[in-house]
């Protein structure tokens, strides 16, 4: 008999699997909200499936009375280009710094204890400093972000760097190689795919950046939107916008990971472990 640790379950299996958590929670969800609009009918804590899907038809396909805007379109724009911006920045800090701090002794020894110390401020507890640099604009919320998410790249790229064999980087030196072509040539193309790793990984803070500074200083957002509706209780729309976040964050991890798949098929192929053989 195969033992328990060594079972790997067929595509199919692999879905069925994957949806029993989601299908648990919906039907929860659906008990749950029956249940208390049979105790109260204008209870507004599980509203029900159809003033869930009537509320996002408004809020997509109907244009406010206020703006004119369709607003779901409007805040999602509005929160992805700024999470785009600042992941962006983000990640083009963490990529220079992580492959110098980790290449360059002399770099680690002067950068490393300033980013470690950087990277356990809680970002939060800086947000209001933030506001009052930089004003209450996009350049604050997406300085957030950088701060939040740079720290934290650096960190994890400079450590790869670190664990790339010494004995290549030895070997382009032997072939007359100086410090930027090894760089270039041995460092940076084993780097790149784990950097999109690295940004997989800090899309959830990232996000979490983002909803906070909307939710305190911005007139369009998905966080702003949220905190906005929350003094109502009108859960019919928080909840949506919840799930269209969720949505919108799997699908830029999963756009991620197909871009690294497609560029850098080696590095995939060989992270991904084989089979265990039973007897």
């Amino acid at each position: 008999m195969t033992k328990l640790i060594n079972r790997r379950p067929d595509r199919l299996q692999r879905l069925v699997l994957g949806a029993l958590p989601f299908l648990l929670v919906a039907g929860l969800y659906l008990w749950g909200s029956e249940q208390r609009l049979q105790a109260n009918p204008n209870d507004k804590l599980l509203p029900a499936p159809s003033k869930i899907i009537d509320t996002m038809e408004r809020l997509a396909f109907e244009p406010s009375k206020r703006s004119g805007d369709y607003l779901l379109w409007t805040d999602t724009a509005a929160s992805l280009q700024r999470l785009a911006l600042g992941v962006s920045a983000g990640a083009l800090i963490g990529l220079v710094f992580g492959i110098v701090n980790g290449a360059i002794p002399l770099a680690h020894a002067n950068f490393s204890p300033m980013v470690t110390t950087v990277s356990l401020i809680p970002p939060m507890a800086i947000l209001p400093v933030l506001f009052i640099i930089f004003g209450l604009g996009e350049l604050a919320k997406v300085v957030l972000i950088v701060i939040g998410i740079t720290p934290v790249l650096i960190r994890d790229l400079q450590q790869r760097v670190i664990e790339i064999p010494r004995e290549q980087l030895i070997k382009a030196q032997t072939l007359g190689a100086n410090t930027w072509q090894t760089i270039a040539r041995v460092i940076l193309p084993q780097i790149m795919p784990r950097l999109l790793d690295s940004v997989r990984l800090a899309l959830g803070p990232a996000w979490l950046f983002l909803i906070a500074a909307e939710a305190i200083a911005a007139t369009e957002g998905l966080g702003y939107r949220i905190f906005l509706v929350r003094r109502y209780l009108a859960m019919d729309t928080i909840l949506p916008y919840v799930v269209w976040i969720t949505l919108l964050a799997f699908s830029l991890d999963w756009i991620l990971r197909a871009v690294s798949q497609r560029i850098w098929p080696w590095y995939h192929g060989k992270s991904r472990q084989q089979p265990v053989a039973t007897s």
